[in-house]
């Protein structure tokens, strides 16, 4: 009965070690749980800014034409070429070189009359004729020379002006959108300095840059001008420019920290 009692007390002991072992073993796990840091988040400020200009135009887009009808296909693309050159050779005594000139729309297609038969109250299609338009369209820097060009053209023959309207160059509008850009992130900047400054916050950094289209208005042509009262006229035709106003912003995300 003796040796009983010492061979469990023997077992326990063990026992006690094992569970000791174990939670020793275990303990530096969770103690490298605990001191674990926590990742901060970034502090950061979304700010639009924007910058727009009004700038003269250095371009004009005339578009203008010879519309003529004649009872043949022959007969009507002879009589449009014949009034054609007349034109070109007008607008070229202006100034206008040929790489100013270029064609915009040419068609040729049938002309039906549609009347009703008295007989048998059917409706007949006829064909009278075919219409021939050629439309031009001139581009150039000489703004002054606009009216000369349109009283000549039209003196010349053409019987249809669709559209004057201003435009940028190319070089000019490069430098200007890269101007704006620059200007709408200074903006962008200064919006979220004057913000942060009541926070006593700061900008640290700069996370990400969003830049939106270049905005220029769409160009407003003069339709439906009426070249025949122009051609009677003596007086030039009065056309005026309007400075064209363009936009643009950038959208940025700034690090900002603590002063």
């Amino acid at each position: 009965m003796k040796h009983s009692k010492q061979i469990i007390t023997a077992i326990i002991a063990v026992l006690v070690v094992s569970v000791t072992m174990s939670a020793i073993s275990v303990a530096p796990n969770a103690n490298a749980q605990e001191v674990t840091p926590f990742p901060s988040r970034e502090k950061v400020i979304t700010v639009t800014g924007n910058a727009n200009s009004s700038v003269e135009p250095d371009l004009v887009n005339i578009s203008f034409g010879v519309e003529i009808q004649e009872k043949t296909a022959r007969d009507a693309l002879a009589a449009n070429s014949e009034l054609m050159n007349k034109v070109i050779a007008a607008i070229t005594q202006v100034g206008i070189t040929d790489s100013e000139i270029s064609t915009s729309q040419f068609n040729i297609y049938p002309v039906y009359d549609n009347y009703q038969e008295k007989e048998t109250g059917r409706y007949v299609q006829e064909l009278v004729g075919y219409r021939v338009s050629n439309i031009i369209n001139v581009k150039t820097e000489k703004l002054d020379s606009v009216a000369a060009i349109i009283d000549s053209a039209v003196s010349a023959g053409v019987n249809r002006v669709d559209s004057v309207f201003f435009s940028l160059s190319t070089e000019v509008y490069s430098k200007l959108k890269d101007e704006l850009l620059e200007k709408a992130i200074l903006n962008a900047k200064s919006k979220a300095e004057m913000a942060l400054s009541p926070l006593n916050y700061k900008i640290i950094g700069v996370k990400e840059i969003s830049l939106s289209e270049f905005s220029m208005p769409y160009p407003t042509p003069m339709y439906d001008m009426a070249y025949g009262a122009m051609e009677k006229s003596s007086a030039p035709t009065p056309i005026f420019s309007s400075d064209q106003d363009v936009s643009t912003s950038a959208n940025v995300v700034f690090l900002i920290g603590s002063n």
